[in-house]
């Protein structure tokens, strides 16, 4: 088992905590807040072993989770990394694509892995249709939120759409052309609410909405490939696939058929897959527990999540 330590006891940090204390393939070291007073809580609730500096903890596991503040994360990915050890870091990766461009050096340097916690990566919706999601060219996204003054420190984009990107990135295997956006700060000091347009060289284009003023809670993506589209409910975890194929010959009576002005008859049917119920971030720390003992390449490579947060900061400085 994988000795593991968590860095940041908030919110997402005790659930990390939890999971990893749960899980069968690490062992659960323990954690280190710069919040004393939480740290106190956090042991009296759940019984965690509390490190009071994070340099004792970084030197007593194999592997350091940062769920941390962004702005930290880099601090910390160094700190972990000039130690020797793998890291599983937070999305976004670090607050700059200079940040993370350089940790991704030192994590090469030093030949350790290191994972991001693009979790919707693991959404069982979006494992049941992955395979499925074949060359589309039009995306259209929405993550809406109600409002939570937790995150607001960042931009929408970075809090909530950088899921969305993340996941168009893993799809669409063209590079980036062209990014048009707009965003409204309407009660933080940062876009509350915003829209991006990303082309790729290979003529697909994405459409992102993301808010974290809504009256409801939203997070579905819409594909739009060659005779298919695909639906995913990433909140519900549902999934719908309707594709096309040529007509038969002798249709039955609840076939459904369209025909094109120039006469060709196409079939429409569902091809809806199974969904297996999981928990995603349980799977993604487990997955990269597996990346280390196999030396291969985790599932969200630090590549991956530095990618994100390029395209996200090309949609922040259009603001």
């Amino acid at each position: 088992m994988l000795k593991a330590g968590v860095l940041g006891a908030g919110h997402l940090g005790k659930i990390h905590l939890r999971l990893l204390n749960q899980s069968e393939k690490y062992e659960l070291v323990g954690f280190y807040d710069p919040d004393a007073s939480n740290a106190k809580k956090v042991v009296e609730e759940f019984g965690y072993t509390y490190f009071e500096n994070i340099e004792d903890l970084i030197d007593a596991v194999d592997m350091v989770d940062i769920v941390t503040p962004t702005l930290s994360h880099y601090d910390c990915a160094k700190q972990a990394i000039a130690k020797g050890k793998h890291i599983f870091i937070e999305k976004p990766i670090t607050n700059t694509v200079e940040e993370a461009e350089h940790i991704r050096e030192l994590l090469a340097e030093h030949g350790l892995r290191g994972q991001v916690g693009h979790v919707e990566r693991f959404n069982p919706a979006f494992i049941a249709v992955r395979e499925q999601i074949n060359n589309p060219m039009f995306i259209e996204t929405h993550r809406l939120a109600e409002f939570n003054p937790r995150g607001t420190d960042v931009p929408v984009v970075l809090d909530l759409m950088i899921h969305d990107i993340d996941i168009i990135l893993s799809v669409v295997r063209s590079k980036v052309k062209s990014v048009s956006a707009s965003g409204v700060s309407v009660i933080s000091d940062t876009p509350d609410i915003a829209n991006a347009r990303i082309e790729f060289e290979n003529g697909c284009v994405a459409n992102l909405t993301a808010s974290r003023i809504s009256l409801k809670n939203m997070r579905k993506s819409r594909f739009f490939q060659k005779d298919a589209y695909i639906s995913v409910d990433f909140l519900e975890k549902k999934c719908e696939v309707v594709k096309m194929k040529d007509a038969p010959e002798h249709p039955g009576d609840f076939d459904m058929i369209l025909q094109n002005a120039e006469g060709v008859k196409k079939q429409i049917y569902f091809d809806n897959p199974e969904i297996s119920s999981n928990n995603a971030i349980l799977d993604e720390l487990e997955t990269f527990a597996d990346a280390i003992n196999t030396n291969t390449a985790p599932i969200v490579t630090l590549h991956d999540g530095t990618e994100a947060l390029r395209v996200a900061t090309m949609i922040i400085n259009q603001f």
